[in-house]
């Protein structure tokens, strides 16, 4: 039983070599010094061994952290840059993205513009143009995240000189 999982282990790890054979070196160049070479007593025991040692040597990494070392833009990044305590101040800031590309309306619904409404218009046919000239409202989950990530500054009512949105920033009716 011994053999048949020293040969399951070792082509399990076979794969792996390849990869690690660089770093593996330099990962376990002092475990003579954290642990004391094991005794054996019996036969199992020393067939155990050395197996403890090779998964020991070896640390697990699973196929994305093995290829995302040669492609970095693998690598998961966060989504929301949120800043809960600024350097200067310790205040909140709001993440500049959405203040650019949202607009609130006082009734706490955002509003936004289409995707792509300025890319390759040249092969867009004019009916597409306008319909991703349009704006649309962001939904209810998306208003309330769009709300915590930025500051009360933009949540204010402002009074613009012939607004265009005026009309829609009361809304009757409505619970958000």
């Amino acid at each position: 039983m011994a053999a048949v999982l020293a040969r399951r282990v070792s082509g399990l790890l076979r794969p792996l070599a390849a990869s690690l054979q660089a770093k593996t070196p330099q990962l376990c160049r002092f475990s003579s010094l954290i642990q004391p070479p094991p005794l054996y007593a019996s036969a199992a025991a020393a067939l155990r061994g050395p197996l403890r040692g090779a998964v020991c040597q070896t640390p697990r990494y699973n196929i994305l952290q093995r290829v995302s070392a040669l492609v970095p833009s693998l690598t998961p990044q966060p989504s929301r840059s949120l800043t809960y305590y600024s350097l200067k101040k310790g205040k909140r800031k709001s993440v500049k993205s959405i203040t650019e590309r949202f607009m609130r309306l006082h009734c706490g619904l955002w509003i936004r513009r289409k995707a792509g409404y300025k890319k390759k218009l040249w092969k867009k046919k004019p009916a597409r143009q306008k319909r991703l000239r349009e704006i649309v409202f962001c939904n209810k989950s998306q208003s309330k995240l769009l709300d915590k990530m930025t500051t009360s500054f933009w949540k204010r009512r402002n009074w613009y000189l012939n607004d265009p949105y005026l009309k829609y920033h009361d809304r009757v009716n409505l619970k958000l």
